[in-house]
């Protein structure tokens, strides 16, 4: 999975856990300002989405901000299915969700800049607003998951438009061989 490079979108390492919790952790302290050093919470947040990007074996945890906005966590990866998946499965995907998800705010489909069928997932709920965005491989048995969450929520249009341009640009190509590149 290649992705577009987004201001405002902050890709943390994902060499170790202690290196990706050293990096989000500085992220989220400069974002916080001088009250970072007081704030334990900081600390333990990095912990823990550190760790759940490693257990879930993602390809991107960031941060992603925006001046109006409460800053939110994107993580993401490349799961495989049973199958290529088409269009036909991008609204079979959207309609089980919309009946089966408590919470959903909305779900929509549609096609990334390269053409991938995407399924848009959104809620808010009392722990803030999340979005998944599903983009589906139809050549290969995979799809491309990304989850924006924002526990404050203030912002939220903001942040989940940068997120839906990283989505948007996301190519499924697999990458050329390292000796092949090279000639």
């Amino acid at each position: 999975m290649k992705l577009p490079a987004v201001p405002g979108i902050s890709p943390v390492s994902l060499a170790s856990v202690e290196r990706t919790t050293a990096e989000l952790h500085a992220l989220m302290a400069r974002l916080r300002g001088p009250d970072a050093a007081r704030d334990l919470g900081l600390e333990a947040a990095a912990v823990q989405s550190a760790e759940i990007a490693h257990e879930q074996r993602a390809g991107l945890l960031a941060l992603v901000e925006h001046r109006d906005a409460d800053p939110a966590l994107l993580i993401a990866g490349v799961v495989a299915v049973d199958g290529p998946l088409d269009e036909t499965a991008a609204a079979d995907l959207g309609h089980f969700v919309a009946d089966k998800t408590p919470g959903i705010r909305e779900v929509s489909s549609a096609r990334t800049g390269r053409g991938y069928p995407v399924v848009i997932v959104e809620r808010i709920g009392l722990s803030g607003a999340q979005l998944q965005a599903v983009v589906l491989d139809p050549d290969r048995p995979r799809a491309a998951v990304f989850t924006l969450h924002s526990p404050g929520g203030r912002g939220w249009l903001e942040v989940a438009g940068l997120a839906g341009t990283l989505v948007a640009g996301v190519d499924l190509t697999p990458a050329e061989p390292r000796a092949a590149a090279r000639r």
